[in-house]
């Protein structure tokens, strides 16, 4: 009985089969695959490039100091007019989030509209200008978050950007198919720039405590999970919002 990965040779002198080993293609292999990723130069987008280029895409990673604010619709413009040609994959995944909590009540609007701004109107320029761009059989993966799903108090601005992200998940999945299949990653609490501001002194041991794995998310234990629904593997995935929060928020 031959195991997975060889194959049987010609015999030896004792009569025995030869047994010849052979590698076995990577269960995720995006050569030839174009790819880009907003929020692509750190955190949870800089592991999702890493990722997407170990498994051969070639990856364009996009980040705020190099394209601004995307919630501009200019620089949005100016975006997809650097980045030329067709794509295979869209990830969308930058996004702002204020640590210090606010009462909508006491809520700046300014502050509101920075956040929808950056949050959401952003990832509607991002997949207008690039979504008839993606090749047939292509992905898009937008970046949501738990927050977008339960709410989070004294963080409505995000949490309304996040869930919005969420609805149009679903609204562009059908309207894209079968051309494009759109999901989303929700993560919970993970281990990034963003978060460090709670996670100082104990505050991050208090977090891992509400969590039934232990602990808060690696960037990439989300970037994993990114890279799977953009492969072949999720091929008949479409609409998904797919939670990596280690069982903090148990709904899809």
């Amino acid at each position: 009985m031959w195991r997975r990965g060889e194959r049987q040779g010609g015999p030896r002198a004792d009569g025995t089969a030869r047994v010849r080993r052979h590698r076995s293609p990577p269960l995720i292999d995006l050569r030839g695959k174009r790819a880009l990723v907003t929020g692509g130069t750190r955190g949870i987008g800089g592991a999702t490039v890493e990722m997407l280029r170990a498994a051969g895409a070639d990856v364009t990673a996009v980040g705020r100091r190099s394209h601004g604010d995307l919630g501009d619709p200019a620089k949005a413009a100016a975006l997809a007019a650097a980045v030329a040609g067709p794509l295979d994959i869209l990830v969308v995944s930058h996004g702002v989030w204020e640590a210090d909590g606010v009462p909508l009540a006491a809520m700046d609007p300014a502050q509101w509209r920075s956040t929808i701004s950056q949050n959401l109107d952003s990832v509607f320029h991002v997949v207008r200008a690039f979504g008839p761009r993606l090749a047939e059989g292509g992905a898009i993966v937008l970046v949501a978050s738990t927050a977008g799903q339960r709410g989070e108090a004294l963080h409505a601005d995000y949490a309304a950007s996040k869930g919005a992200m969420i609805a149009l998940t679903k609204s562009l999945a059908v309207e894209l198919a079968p051309r494009v299949r759109v999901n989303c990653v929700a993560p919970g609490w993970a281990d990034t720039d963003m978060a460090a501001k709670p996670y100082a002194g104990g505050g991050r041991a208090a977090i891992e405590a509400t969590i039934p794995l232990g602990r808060v998310a690696a960037a990439e234990d989300v970037a994993g999970p990114i890279v799977f629904l953009c492969s072949s593997l999720a091929r008949h995935i479409t609409g998904e919002i797919l939670n990596v929060n280690g069982g903090s928020v148990l709904c899809g």
